[in-house]
């Protein structure tokens, strides 16, 4: 199996996009993250959902946990205002690192080691050429569990 046989398509965002609309984004697909895009369509990070949810999080609940059980219902119910007027750009955390991007031709372990080493949820299948780099497609971590299990005869192929 070769990294572009792997790939689908996958929901991406850009930097641009609203922070509301891919939260929205990843809580209607479940979602383990999205793939971020900066404005000339190549990958630029990956947003986890983790994150997402920890710009939803008041710093000082971050900061004292133990506050989160003393915070209303109706407060917690006004938590995701916290996106509203944002851009994905904005939610990123300062340390995101470019995402992993796998050759078409790389194999399933080849994959499987770059998943592995970055721990991300998702790797992008990218061909690199002169004029920039071209999204074939994503591979998901349990996407990429299935396909190896299916290929030991764990799981029933899809």
């Amino acid at each position: 199996m070769r990294a572009r046989d792997l790939a689908v398509e996958y929901e991406t965002v850009s930097v641009d996009s609203y922070a509301m609309d891919a939260a929205r984004l990843m809580a209607e697909h479940k979602l383990p993250g999205l793939l971020v895009l900066d404005e000339r369509g190549e990958p630029k990070a990956i947003l986890p959902a983790s994150q997402m949810i920890k710009v939803l999080v008041p710093a000082y609940v971050i900061e004292d946990p133990t506050l989160a059980a003393v915070v209303d219902e109706k407060h917690a119910d006004r938590l995701c205002q916290a996106l509203t007027g944002r851009r994905v750009g904005d939610v990123l955390s300062s340390k995101s690192a470019l995402p992993p991007i796998a050759a078409p031709d790389d194999t399933a372990l080849e994959v499987a080691a770059l998943m592995a080493q970055v721990r991300s949820p998702l790797v992008a299948v990218a061909e690199k050429a002169k004029d920039g780099t071209h999204l074939l497609g994503v591979i998901t971590a349990s996407h990429l569990l299935h396909e190896l299990l299916g290929a030991a005869g764990v799981v029933s192929p899809q």
